[in-house]
């Protein structure tokens, strides 16, 4: 087995990971973008409708629906878990994704 059947797999495996962690940065910062307008703009609505007494916003229940959420992180530490045992791709990704949500 020579250098090249070993370095072939990695060095192709290195820039698949690094070209689609930066398409997949750039693409999520420009999503969040576009998120965090539309939140930003439906919670202002939301305030208002309330200060106006046009609804009734019960903070007890978002509480409880948000406390919900925070039970759902075992999918990312799987998701992180997952990338740690790809390191090669792992880390081009990762590297691509920094330098896509740097360049959106």
């Amino acid at each position: 087995m020579s250098s090249t059947d070993i370095l072939t797999p990695l060095v192709s495996e290195l820039g698949i990971g690094g070209v689609g962690g930066f398409v997949v940065g750039y693409a999520v910062k420009k999503l969040a973008r576009i998120v965090a307008l539309v939140l930003g703009v439906g919670f202002v609505a939301l305030q208002y409708l309330a200060y106006k007494g046009f609804i009734l916003i019960n903070y007890s229940a978002m509480k409880e629906w948000m406390v919900s959420l925070t039970g759902q992180t075992t999918q990312l530490q799987s998701l992180v878990a997952d990338l740690i045992i790809h390191i090669p791709f792992g880390a081009s990704f990762g590297l691509g994704f920094y330098l896509g949500l740097k360049k959106g």
